[in-house]
């Protein structure tokens, strides 16, 4: 079973890596060139905020939600616009979805969702609350993020491959070994598969400042464990490292845990509200 399961991980994952060096690839030419454009822009947006927000965020890998964070903790951006970038952020679903071919629905489906949501909630919570902190410079700002300390593209985009080629096998090997040791119907009953609380789950699961939760969310579902709604109130509430970087670089702290429990909020109500449309 154990070398099945390998087996199975080894050739998944194998399959995904030249989708995925091919778009870091694309990913860091973009960051390298045209991050500190992007971030000046985020800062000078105004009232477009949570739309310029939203749509940055959608962009594969967390890197708008590290600068989004940063540039909140300095009162450039609205906490709007913050929750927009997180709600929107893909982290690394849409590289793994690449990789398997007939996703193409589905990536249009999560990546216009997410926007919509992201714009959507960014604009009540705007509208509701008017959080916005003091500014600071934004040059600083920039400089915190290390936007500027690549020294080239290359390099990055191997070493994200082969981190996320090693996150994508250890998941898929354990995922693979659990559903053929308990099988994939006990897996979603134990995961509330059709349960109305199943996206309450995943959106907790998709707190998780790292791309893992990402993974295991994207994983879970191609494999059949969870449902679309589900799957999209897990990725709404992953915005990969960006929340750590909040936790690390925005004061107070209890400020953060309720930007935190709105994140969660609005990825779980998401999830609720498409498990009834859907």
């Amino acid at each position: 079973m154990i070398l099945h399961a390998l087996e199975h991980a080894l050739l998944d994952t194998v399959r995904m890596v030249p989708f995925l060096l091919a778009a870091f690839l694309i990913l860091e030419a973009v960051e390298h060139y045209s991050n500190q454009y992007m971030n000046r822009v985020l800062g000078k947006v105004g009232k477009a905020g949570p739309v310029v927000g939203a749509l940055f965020g959608c962009v594969p890998q967390c890197g708008f939600s590290v600068a989004a964070a940063n540039l909140y903790s300095g009162g450039v951006i609205t906490l709007g616009t913050l929750l927009a970038v997180f709600l929107s952020t893909s982290d690394e679903a849409v590289l793994i979805l690449l990789g398997h071919p007939g996703s193409g629905r589905v990536i249009g489906q999560l990546l216009l969702g997410k926007v919509l949501i992201g714009i959507l909630f960014g604009y009540l919570t705007d509208l509701v609350l008017r959080k916005k902190k003091e500014e600071k410079h934004i040059e600083e700002l920039c400089r915190s993020c290390g936007c500027s300390d690549h020294g080239g593209i290359v390099k990055p985009a191997l070493r994200h491959t082969i981190r996320l080629t090693v996150y994508i096998l250890v998941f898929t090997f354990v995922l693979t070994l659990l559903l053929e040791w308990i099988g994939t119907e006990v897996l979603t009953a134990v995961l509330g598969k059709d349960a109305w609380f199943q996206p309450l789950v995943t959106a907790f699961l998709g707190l998780i400042p790292n791309c893992a939760s990402s993974i295991l969310i994207t994983e879970l579902y191609l494999a059949g464990g969870l449902s679309f709604a589900s799957a999209m109130a897990g990725l709404c509430a992953g915005a990969g490292v960006g929340m750590a970087v909040l936790f690390r670089a925005n004061h107070p702290m209890k400020e953060n845990f309720a930007i935190l429990g709105l994140l969660y909020g609005a990825s779980a109500a998401t999830g609720l509200l498409l498990e009834q449309l859907l």
